[in-house]
């Protein structure tokens, strides 16, 4: 069984930051990829940032530039450093990460509970 459990969310003033962690446990042979999506009201959940173990990664075009992915593979543990927020980062950050609980065994899909981020004045 793997679980992902996210901290660091809550509110913060338009141009603050914020650091989301997410660490993930139980069973874990590889953790490919981590990374984390968001979901804010009335729009379908979309990509936000992705980290392979090896540490290439991916942005959205919305957070190029203001937001960091970085992780501690010792720990199963990935970060998402946000700067310069804007009210519309508001939403529900969900972390993701793509595991195989043995050698040989199938890559599973794993989400996070997610963490409410809220950019208002």
């Amino acid at each position: 069984q793997v679980q992902l459990v996210e901290s660091g969310g809550g509110l913060v003033q338009p141009g603050g930051s914020l650091r989301l962690s997410c660490t993930a446990s139980g069973s874990i042979f590889n953790a490919y990829v981590m990374g984390w999506y968001r979901r804010a009201p009335g729009k379908p959940r979309e990509l936000v940032a992705t980290i392979t173990s090896g540490g290439t990664t991916n942005y959205a075009s919305s957070v190029k530039g203001r937001f960091t992915i970085s992780r501690d593979n010792a720990k199963n543990t990935v970060f998402l450093q946000m700067n310069s927020l804007e009210p519309e980062d508001t939403a529900v950050y969900h972390c993701n990460a793509l595991i195989s609980t043995g050698r040989g065994t199938p890559r599973n899909n794993y989400w996070g509970q997610g963490t409410q981020v809220t950019v208002s004045s």
